[in-house]
């Protein structure tokens, strides 16, 4: 499942999407806030640009909306139905939940932007 080659790997690693050899960003963690949209210009193995074209990630928003959509209602669900919260607390369990990952979804969305572009290629790897 998160074997070399898989989308779902390059997602959750950061590696570049083409290759999966080496990590997009600078700094691989996402509570360094302030590297975490530093990004590589090319991949050092493969030499692939991340910057597909002037504003690529901008899409990446997009990603980001759904994703905290679903963390907004994971969080909902989990305090307000299993552990029988009230609505304000639930709430509130909501917000904290997008504050406390949202590094984490910030690079999971330009990792998944990109992903839906750029395909692995094994041919990459036999330099």
């Amino acid at each position: 499942m998160l074997k070399k080659g898989s989308k779902l790997n390059s997602i959750l690693t950061g590696t570049c999407p083409k290759c999966q050899n080496e990590s997009m960003y600078l700094d691989k963690n996402p509570l360094h806030l302030d590297k975490i949209l530093k990004m590589h210009e090319n991949c050092t193995h493969c030499g692939f640009k991340y910057q597909i074209e002037p504003s690529f990630f901008y899409g990446a928003m997009y990603v980001s909306y759904g994703l905290n959509v679903g963390i907004g209602i994971a969080a909902f669900i989990i305090s307000y139905l299993f552990f029988s919260a009230s609505i304000k607390v639930a709430f509130i369990t909501i917000i904290v939940s997008l504050i406390v990952l949202f590094p984490f979804v910030l690079r999971w969305s330009r990792n998944i932007y990109i992903n839906m572009f750029v395909s692995y290629d094994p041919k990459t790897n036999l330099k």
